[in-house]
């Protein structure tokens, strides 16, 4: 009888948020001074920029609906990305300490970048056989994804109101659904149980990668997460590019207009895959996915003038609870990880570990820098009285 309280309050010591010590305590309106926080408003200016991106990259892929080549429209920025960050890898650490990371963790990059790419790849195809409507609601799917990963994985605890945020921010989306079935923003299902179901494969793809990449950033430097997953998703995406679209990217080539459509979605993507990385390390993957989901707010000023799109009071109404969602969200402190951060003292150790260095290695050296120091200092003294 004993060992099943045991269990059990075992159980719900693991599943419950931290308490807060009475001490701790604060008024509402101490609380609510998170809204002046240097941090909240850097988070969520920086989620608002992300979310502008993915517009970005919707309002391309929908012009480019006639071309439909997911994986052709990911690779050059796989390519871009993967040269960028490993040089800056190969610059920070050399080739020695870039070729160590790529023997140590090359297998979990490669896990990570193959999900990324099928991530994206099944999400975009989604978009040829559902409906509109259908593939916004579906791809939603990501954020509660993340959140049952991170609880899991990266052992985040969370609190009644986070999980409340979370509620309201997905409300606020399906307000904006609702707003697209009154204005008739649709087209129709060419075969919707298989867009439905790449939809949500890919979302949930989605979700394994951010949570994946989350776990990397926390332990390893921006520039290697970044480079490494780039570097292989590179690969596999080439691969599958001349499987799968190698006719088609022979006619894209000769369209100036496409080529055009291509260079502005992988400019965004860019700043997606660049920025990403920072957002999960400084509030999360949830609050990054809970930040996009705005996105189709400011998809309806590009479609005003681009498509012809309609707008209802619902919208702006909708674009409002988003925000209060992600402000409910962070009324409590955002959970950290059980996993922790990536600070200074990290970064040094994790460098140690990557060149193989033992603390006492380091300790010694510190020494013999010390009496270096010393001997420095006395010899003047020493001179000054030889010459006395």
């Amino acid at each position: 009888m004993e060992s099943e309280k045991t269990k059990w309050q075992r159980l719900v010591d693991y599943v419950k948020a931290p308490e807060i010590p009475p001490s701790e305590k604060k008024t509402w309106k101490e609380r609510l001074m998170f809204l002046k926080d240097p941090k909240f408003l850097k988070v969520l200016l920086l989620g608002q920029f992300l979310s502008l991106c993915i517009t970005g990259t919707n309002v391309t892929t929908t012009l480019l609906a006639s071309n439909s080549m997911p994986t052709t429209q990911t690779f050059l920025n796989y390519l871009i990305v993967a040269v960028v960050y490993n040089s800056i890898a190969i610059y920070k650490r050399g080739f020695k300490g870039w070729l160590l990371q790529f023997w140590r963790r090359g297998l979990y990059y490669f896990v990570l970048g193959f999900i990324d790419v099928e991530g994206n790849y099944f999400v975009v195809k989604a978009y040829e056989y559902t409906s509109l409507l259908s593939a916004m609601l579906l791809d939603a799917w990501t954020t509660p994804v993340v959140m049952i990963l991170s609880f899991f994985f990266l052992r985040a605890r969370y609190r009644w109101l986070q999980y409340l945020g979370v509620f309201v921010a997905l409300c606020g989306l399906g307000m904006l659904v609702a707003s697209d079935v009154i204005t008739g923003k649709n087209y129709a299902a060419a075969d919707a149980l298989k867009g439905d179901l790449f939809c949500i494969l890919g979302a949930t793809l989605y979700g394994l990668s951010n949570v994946g990449e989350e776990f990397m950033i926390r332990k390893h430097p921006h520039y290697e997460v970044v480079g490494m997953l780039s570097f292989f998703a590179t690969f596999i995406n080439f691969v599958q590019l001349m499987i799968l679209e190698r006719n088609e990217f022979a006619d894209f080539s000769k369209s100036s207009f496409s080529i055009g459509m291509m260079l502005i979605y992988t400019a965004c993507m860019f700043c997606i895959y660049s920025l990403g990385p920072i957002m999960f390390r400084m509030a999360g993957a949830v609050v990054f996915n809970l930040s996009l989901l705005t996105s189709d707010f400011y998809g309806l000023i590009f479609g005003l003038g681009l498509f012809g799109y309609s707008v209802t009071f619902l919208y702006p109404i909708a674009y409002v609870v988003v925000i209060v969602g992600i402000a409910a969200y962070h009324f409590f402190p955002v959970p950290e990880p059980g996993i922790g951060g990536f600070d200074k003292e990290r970064e040094e150790q994790e460098r140690r570990e990557l060149f193989g260095i033992k603390s006492e290695d380091v300790e010694r050296q510190d020494v013999e820098h010390i009496e270096e120091m010393s001997d420095e200092a006395l010899t003047p003294e020493l001179s000054t009285e030889g010459k006395n």
